[in-house]
């Protein structure tokens, strides 16, 4: 069985370091009768594209092109699984933690294009001690237009129940899911947790967010300062990126503090633009390139190397001038939070100019993923209409400009401090501590040793539920 199958040209990815053509409706004439596929079926279309795929095939033997005498042989070891997720499961590497399968890709796509289920109230979830299975929600944002918004729930707020359940280590996941709950407030006094009798009830609608989430420019002795908390890396939006960037260069900025503590990851080619937009004079140079499986990395050493390679640039997706700061200097604020695509810019930037990285060290998400339908070529367009089960298999792993990769225990920051539930602070304003941390930096103030009064044993977080949870995506990929 080849690998090489289906190789022809065709750009389809959505690479997990968050296809637009492939994001198009697939109508289906009402009239004709769909028949439902069979477990086979299906089971056949998980395995071709990880035969086809999978950045980690040759650690799998079932997945090698020899391995089968023929498609019986196949058939009957496909047969074996009940379910697709069980053939799945048995299909991914042991040190895989990102390749997922869905049941249903419409859900994917709308994920992808930065719809999800949300009642605005972005959290983390934190044992009360670190050897307690009980749990405490903490504020971290809130969306606007939600319905934490209009409630008025805010950063820095605790709770301590959901639906008059103590949170613990064994309810938080099913709890956190429900599409309407309501929360019990609770305060730290001296430490101890301790209820106010307050409660909000808050409902999940499905809303568009914008990534772009404060912009604004501090004046300091030095010159101007930009500040952009930017959570998530969401190609629908890079014209308000961009945007926010003509605002900086308008305002003549000279440095720029990027806040990515609670950015899991995107676009492939919106980081790239990203770090466009940071520096500017280095557009045609490798901001990363990527190591494929042994079949495929042969393949585009041969015949497309360029393929290979992601270089800074000029212009945004839609084709619109990318607004750059030509900076040799970025401050980016990171936590546990920061992955995938967030990653990608900081390790992408690191040979050309100076990254200043103040919090703490990021997840370590290196590799990216591919949305594969079953067609044929593994494109939306001629997918079978009998089931709407997609795979996002890891298809690369990401390496800059000097090699460096596989940074498996994350980033570790220049400027070390944490988030502390005593003195979160207001998200943009110069006192926020880790916002703080980095403008003292830039004026030369010396940094006081990080003193946390309450330590966090984080367990848990808002959207840790949806499918594109700390997963990076490419939309231009090159698949031959």
């Amino acid at each position: 069985m080849s690998s090489k199958e289906s190789m022809r040209s065709i750009k389809i990815i959505i690479l997990s370091l968050f296809f637009g053509s492939l994001l198009s409706a697939c109508a289906e004439d009402m009239d004709d009768v769909v028949n439902n596929a069979t477990t086979l079926e299906i089971n056949n279309f998980i395995w071709r594209g990880m035969n086809n795929f999978y950045l980690y095939k040759s650690e799998i033997p079932q997945l090698a092109d020899d391995h089968f005498i023929n498609n019986e042989d196949l058939n009957t070891f496909l047969d074996d699984f009940a379910t697709p997720e069980a053939l799945f499961d048995a299909l991914v590497a042991p040190q895989d933690r990102f390749s997922f399968l869905v049941d249903d890709y419409i859900e994917l796509e709308n994920a992808l294009e930065g719809i999800a289920l949300t009642n605005g109230m972005e959290f983390g979830l934190v044992r009360y001690s670190e050897s307690s299975p009980l749990v405490l929600g903490y504020v971290r944002y809130v969306l606007p237009n939600t319905s934490a918004a209009a409630q008025g729930v805010k950063r820095g707020d605790l709770f301590h129940t959901i639906n008059g359940e103590q949170l613990t280590d064994d309810n938080f996941r099913s709890l956190i899911n429900l599409p309407q709950y309501t929360i019990g407030i609770a305060t730290l006094e001296e430490s101890e947790v301790r209820p106010t009798g307050e409660s909000v009830t808050l409902t999940k609608e499905q809303y568009t967010e914008n990534p772009v989430f404060v912009a604004k420019t501090f004046s300091t002795n030095l010159g101007k300062v930009g500040y952009l908390m930017y959570n998530s890396f969401t190609g629908s939006f890079d014209e308000e990126l961009n945007a926010a960037f003509g605002a900086f260069k308008s305002e003549n900025i000279s440095e720029l503090i990027l806040d990515l503590r609670y950015n899991g990851g995107g676009s492939v080619e919106t980081a790239t633009d990203l770090a466009s937009m940071i520096t500017g004079q280095y557009s045609g140079e490798i901001f990363s390139t990527e190591l494929w499986n042994e079949d495929y990395q042969a393949y585009y050493e041969e015949n497309e190397p360029e393929d290979l390679i992601n270089r800074f640039n000029d212009k945004i997706r839609t084709g619109s001038s990318i607004n750059s700061l030509n900076l040799t200097r970025v401050y980016i604020i990171t936590t546990l939070r920061t992955a995938s695509a967030s990653e990608l810019v900081i390790n992408g930037l690191s040979p050309y100019i100076e990254v200043i990285q103040v919090g703490e060290r990021t997840t370590g998400k290196f590799q990216a993923s591919v949305t594969l339908y079953d067609s044929h070529d593994f494109r939306r367009t001629g997918a079978n209409p009998g089931h709407t089960y997609a795979i996002q298999p890891l298809i690369y792993k990401s390496a800059n400009a000097a090699g460096t990769t596989d940074y498996l225990n994350g980033l570790l920051p220049d400027i070390e401090i944490s988030e502390d539930l005593t003195n979160l602070g207001i998200i943009g304003e110069p006192n926020e501590p880790l916002l703080q941390a980095a403008l003292d930096n830039i004026e030369g103030i010396s940094a006081q040793k990080s003193s946390v009064l309450r330590p966090m044993y984080l367990i848990g977080e808002s959207g840790m539920e949806n499918l594109l949870y700390k997963r990076m995506y490419d939309q231009s990929v090159s698949i031959p």
